[in-house]
């Protein structure tokens, strides 16, 4: 690929997949409604899948199912089972790679707490006019 000034540009290969640039990385492996969500509740630490269904009630069981297998296959989070008696026991947690996210997960959370309290300001001054 070439930038603008006619010059090779590195393309990003992660797991076999070629991106354009880092941003389209990032993106490919935490982009969507859900994925970014799960990895946030997952920074508390490890969590059953009813868990965050729990604290996911508006997600599906099969977009979760799907968003959970996605990002194992990204190596994002890790899924351990517990073999004992049934029911089977699974729990989610971050890997060494998904913990990396913490900073950019707790922004992007803090990014969306200003765009609510920017919307609320501006709902109430218009109700107050």
């Amino acid at each position: 690929m070439k930038n603008k000034n006619n010059q090779h540009q590195q393309d990003f290969v992660y797991q076999g997949k070629s991106y354009p640039c880092c941003t389209s990385l990032t993106m490919g492996l935490i982009g969507g409604k859900w994925k970014t969500v799960i990895l946030y509740h997952l920074l508390q630490g490890p969590l059953r899948y009813s868990e965050l269904r729990q604290q996911m009630p508006q997600v599906t069981e099969r977009t979760l199912s799907l968003q959970l297998k996605a990002l194992e296959k990204d190596q994002l989070i890790k899924r351990k089972v517990y073999h004992q008696k049934p029911p089977l026991k699974v729990s989610y947690s971050l890997t060494d790679l998904g913990k990396t996210l913490e900073p950019l997960i707790l922004q992007l959370a803090q990014w969306g707490e200003l765009v609510m309290q920017n919307q609320a300001s501006k709902t109430q001054a218009q109700t107050e006019k």
